[in-house]
């Protein structure tokens, strides 16, 4: 008999008797504890060397002795088990073990949910309505808590030697500590020479930051493997070129032309903004960094009188906005494209938005660092992201020559 026999034959024998594929009492319920219990019975066979009844058994020093009950959560819902014993008690199963409640899948579940954003109210509240499961919130934060292990492990983890590209940026979160107020995050993320994206660390910030923050932070970096990076991308964060000069010497710092854009919006009206982005582009794509000036002279008798915050934004930021205007395009393509960050800021933003706020600190790494977790579950970004990175090495192997060593290849 084939699977799909047995499968037709088993659901039409289901609905034959009035019973539901799914739900309590459901047939996936049924299957769920019927392959469960024979492979705990497996695991006492290949315990005890024999199977159940064999007369081999006599006198083996070790037998069965019946079996206990207990209802664990599962992805369809709570199911009752008879878990085997032994009569020396050594058995210790490993499908369901001795006080699991839940098998791995529900965790997996509930970590998934909360790098969402769900509150652990609304994940209780959901498996209780899906699944059927009764599970506390007390429950689910001794799930999401396991998760500050991994969390202080990848956080020291050892890095490449050099990155072509390092990526730095903040997301503002609300966290209730006396009274709730704005707290960044900072992320920093790298483009590697095999052109994959990686978040090298993430850390909480009190919005008064400087030099001194940035410069531990780097040495942070630096202390777990990196030793250069050829160019660095930020939105004008205090302190941190002065503290890049004082770890990386040779690192080019650049502003993020795609956050001096919306900076630059946040000064004009809405009717305007796409008259604004289109007298800009000419300063961005600009073949010079003279013919950048001459066109950013001409946005100023354009648009000066009306938006002059403007005009002083990008006059302040010119000096770290012009460094990749002396690079070929496709390492300008690197440095402007908004798919490197802004799609993992994106989804931070959701999985912070959600909850609203945190009680603390530690609170709100949590969810951030699980929301990065979860990101690219298939894989295929990456895969994007490999596949166009070959034009963008060669144009760094060129630009920075003997900074990216074969030996990183």
């Amino acid at each position: 008999m084939t699977d799909e026999q047995l499968i037709s034959m088993l659901v039409d024998r289901a609905r034959g008797e009035g019973l539901q594929l799914t739900g309590e009492g459901g047939l996936l319920q049924h299957l769920t504890k019927r392959v469960l219990e024979s492979a705990l019975e497996g695991e006492i066979t290949d315990h005890l060397g024999y199977d159940k009844h064999d007369p081999a058994g006599k006198n083996s020093g070790n037998s069965r002795n019946g079996s206990r009950t207990k209802t664990v959560v599962t992805d369809v819902g709570p199911v009752e088990v008879r878990v085997p014993r032994d009569v020396a008690g050594s058995f210790e199963p490993q499908l369901v073990r001795k006080r699991q409640r839940r098998l791995s899948g529900v965790d997996e579940m509930v970590l998934s949910l909360s790098a969402k954003g769900l509150t652990h109210g609304e994940i209780s509240a959901h498996l209780a309505e899906v699944y059927g499961a009764s599970v506390s919130k007390q429950t689910i934060s001794t799930v999401t808590d396991k998760v500050m292990d991994g969390m202080a492990e990848w956080q020291n983890r050892p890095l490449d030697r050099v990155y072509p590209v390092l990526f730095v940026d903040a997301i503002n979160v609300k966290i209730r500590d006396g009274h709730v107020a704005n707290r960044p995050i900072y992320l920093a993320m790298a483009v590697t020479v095999d052109g994959h994206r990686d978040i090298l660390g993430i850390w909480a910030g009190d919005g008064g930051e400087g030099a001194k923050h940035w410069l531990a932070v780097l040495t942070e970096l630096k202390n777990r493997g990196v030793d250069d990076v050829l160019m660095l991308v930020c939105d004008g964060l205090k302190g941190l070129p002065q503290a890049v000069e004082a770890v990386w010497p040779r690192t080019i710092v650049q502003t993020c032309v795609i956050h001096l854009l919306r900076n630059s919006f946040r000064y004009a009206s809405r009717q305007d903004w796409d008259k604004i982005a289109r007298a800009l582009k000419p300063v961005y794509t600009a073949a010079t960094e003279d013919a950048a000036l001459e066109r950013f002279y001409e946005f100023c008798e354009t648009w000066g009188k009306k938006y002059p915050a403007i005009v002083r934004l990008w006059e302040t930021s010119w000096t770290e906005f012009v460094p990749f205007l002396a690079f070929d395009v496709e390492i300008r393509k690197v440095i402007c494209s908004t798919n490197a960050i802004e799609s993992v800021n994106a989804r931070i933003r959701k999985a912070v938005r959600a909850r609203g706020h945190f009680p603390n600190e530690t609170a709100a790494l949590k969810c951030v660092f699980m929301a990065l977790m979860s990101l690219d579950p298939t894989g295929q970004g990456r895969k994007r992201w490999t596949m166009r990175w070959k034009a963008p090495l060669n144009a760094f192997q060129i630009a920075f020559e003997g900074r990216l060593t074969p030996a990183n290849l």
